[in-house]
């Protein structure tokens, strides 16, 4: 195909891809031939005659495969955000073929015998620190692929390999198929309870849906959270919930539930061929927790507090929900209704009055003056940049000498064909050792389109969340791309995303940024005390929400015959044991998990979020003791983290910046979870 627009060079500003030109039958020659250029590639590092060396071993591998990088990162980047049944098909397709690639250059004898050559001789070598970390990464990178291991372990590696990228694409096309195809049609009448807000979002995407007349429930959780807060609709509120849980567990050929099975098993296989007893020793020997039983602490250390505090949210629940004329002990669809009418009568808080204030233009304007305060960059918005969808919008980031740093792309709504939730990727990286390169970064939340949109402060929080990750990509200064932005531990990969959601609830951001939608009114500064007073209102539910998924997560990688798991017996008998309190579901079932499913991203890794959260508590607390959100000194020291991605020990970056080790304590306090 020798017009292929993924062949060609991209000439568009910073060199986007032009979305315009590229189809889903473009993505098949240009994979066969990126993948052949990078074996060519590898060939030529791995049979070199030339004594290793780091130039032409480590730093050739970080230059290899960039025509494979780009259109790998277009086509994931596509099929998560626009996904077409002919994308899927390729998908399908192609996941296999890339990891079975993956697994041959990871598992190639040549260039592991070059590579660990230079490892065992690293001291002679002079390397810089970012270069010696660079090459200590990779050997334990290939080892951990298994490159150590016989022939014959390294084929049923590669075998493993190919299989769970299978399983993983179709998990994840499962879970956004029943999402598609669920929806819950509603007339004036099945509205009440309902805000303008969310009248206006169901309305929108009935429209979407191409219904003329009605409004439309989705399961993006943009729209059925609102739904189960604030409809007076009892059965409704059930039907809604009963559609969320149930994603990915309908019998037949969308069934999830096999798949896990399959999954876990394959997974504990490898573990145990890499000399590991479970999945999750493996996973976490590489992280900063190390080991399963360190996690377990910090998980437990947390859920005790947070059941007795549910404990005491689920009394006050109920005798508000039995005044009201409710028989019967609270459910799951319930606790979100109950809480949201806890909540005004404990603080004087409503959450539909707070969301005029929290217009996504606002909100975005936050996230920007955020970053210009701390790092002292500013994002301008390009009106000439090709784009892959219509409501997605393009920004410069520009340093504080007004060079170009990075393009953020931004994509705000959810829509059919997208995937649920809210992530930060990349179609480019920064990097600089062969030319200096800058980073192009997408981040993809799931608002419910109305105009104006108009957004809850989880939505805020969210924005904010995912805003971080990107500044982790926008802000790196790693000279290798194996070591840029968000490239580093996975149980640190949260932290500068997490950290960043406290500048929004610093008063002066909601002084500057929370005004009205129309009127352009501040937030009335009783609103804002309570929206501060209330933050921990809650947290008891939220905690438990979380960390029981954390738990389950652990509990089955570490489980020792995933192969004969039936799931439906597991998960409830797990729930008992845990002593999951009644009327609160998890907050990801497994068969819809895709944080541990759709990928290996966070499998036995979910827990990362509350081990992150331990850091950017004790971070925060840190400013806070200042009387300065926007301190000088210690915006320096963080910004050293955001820019260093993986050239330094994690931990040694983050005592650099605290000055010691950080403690659990401020995580409790900020949840509310301390005693007495």
């Amino acid at each position: 195909m020798p017009d292929n627009p993924l062949l060609q060079p991209w000439t568009s500003p910073f060199g986007v891809p032009p979305f315009a030109l590229i189809q889903p039958e473009h993505f098949p020659p240009a994979f066969d031939q990126a993948m052949a250029e990078h074996r060519a590639e590898i060939a030529a590092i791995a049979e070199a005659a030339a004594t290793p060396s780091f130039a032409n071993t480590v730093a050739a591998l970080e230059g290899a495969g960039r025509l494979l990088d780009r259109v790998r990162s277009c086509f994931f980047n596509l099929v998560s955000s626009q996904a077409s049944d002919a994308l899927q098909a390729v998908e399908r397709d192609y996941a296999p073929r890339l990891a079975r690639h993956r697994t041959e250059v990871a598992l190639n004898p040549a260039l592991f015998a070059r590579i660990g050559a230079l490892h065992a001789g690293r001291d002679a070598l002079a390397l810089a620190p970012d270069e010696r970390r660079l090459l200590e990464r990779m050997q334990t990178g290939l080892v951990r692929a298994g490159a150590a291991l016989e022939p014959a372990v390294r084929a049923r590696m590669a075998e493993i390999s190919t299989r769970l990228a299978e399983l993983h694409t179709a998990f994840g096309q499962n879970v956004l198929q029943d999402e598609n195809d669920w929806q819950m049609l509603l007339a004036e009448a099945d509205l009440a309870g309902l805000p303008d807000f969310a009248r206006d979002a169901a309305r929108e995407a009935a429209r979407e849906r191409g219904l003329a007349d009605g409004y439309v429930i989705t399961l993006s959780r943009s729209s059925v959270e609102p739904f189960l807060t604030f409809s007076a609709r009892r059965d409704l509120r059930e039907r809604a919930w009963r559609g969320w849980v149930a994603r990915g567990s309908h019998a037949g050929t969308r069934d999830n539930r096999p798949l896990i099975s399959d999954i876990l098993a394959l997974r504990a296989e490898r573990a145990r061929m890499l000399g590991h007893g479970d999945y999750a020793q493996w996973r976490l020997a590489d992280n900063m927790a190390r080991e399963p039983a360190a996690v377990a602490r910090l998980l437990h250390q947390v859920w005790e507090p947070a059941k007795r505090q549910v404990e005491a949210e689920r009394a006050v629940l109920a005798s508000m929900a039995s005044q009201a004329g409710h028989n019967g002990p609270l459910a799951a669809w319930d606790w979100r209704h109950w809480a949201e009418q806890a909540c005004r009568a404990q603080h004087d808080f409503d959450e539909s009055l707070l969301k005029p204030y929290f217009p996504l233009e606002g909100m975005l304007r936050a996230a920007f003056d955020t970053a210009a305060r701390l790092f002292g960059v500013s994002f301008t918005e390009r009106h000439d940049i090709p784009l892959y969808h219509p409501d997605v919008r393009a920004f410069e980031m520009l340093g504080a000498d007004g060079a170009h740093r990075g393009l953020f792309l931004l994509d705000s709504f959810a829509r059919a064909g997208k995937r649920s939730g809210a992530w930060m990727s990349s179609y480019r990286v920064a990097e600089s050792f062969a030319g200096v390169v800058t980073p192009i970064i997408v981040n993809n939340n799931n608002i419910a389109k109305a105009t104006p949109a108009l957004l809850s402060f989880d939505e805020a929080r969210t924005l904010f969340h995912e805003f971080g990750h990107a500044l982790h990509g926008l802000l790196s200064t790693a000279r290798y791309p194996s070591q840029s932005g968000t490239a580093v531990l996975s149980d640190f990969v949260e932290f500068p995303s997490q950290v960043l959601e406290h500048w929004l609830t610093v008063p002066e951001t909601l002084r500057s940024h929370a005004r009205h939608h129309a009127s352009g009114e501040p937030l009335p500064e009783t609103l804002l005390a309570r929206l501060l007073a209330s933050r921990n209102f809650g947290q008891g539910f939220a905690t438990v929400e979380f960390v029981s998924s954390a738990l389950i997560d652990l509990e089955l990688h570490t489980h020792p015959a995933p192969e004969t798991l039936d799931l439906e017996a597991f998960e409830t008998a797990f729930l008992a044991s845990i002593g999951m309190p009644d009327a609160i579901g998890l907050r990801h079932r497994p068969a819809h998990f895709q944080h541990l499913f759709a990928g290996g991203g966070y499998a036995a890794g979910y827990y990362t979020y509350l081990w992150a959260e331990v850091l950017d508590a004790d971070a925060f607390d840190a400013f806070e003791a200042t009387g300065n959100a926007f301190d000088p000194a210690l915006a320096a020291g963080l910004r050293d983290i955001y820019e260093a991605g993986d050239t330094r020990d994690p931990m040694e970056l983050y005592r650099a910046f605290r000055g010691r080790d950080p403690e659990v304590t401020p995580l409790l306090r900020k949840r509310g979870l301390l005693a007495g």
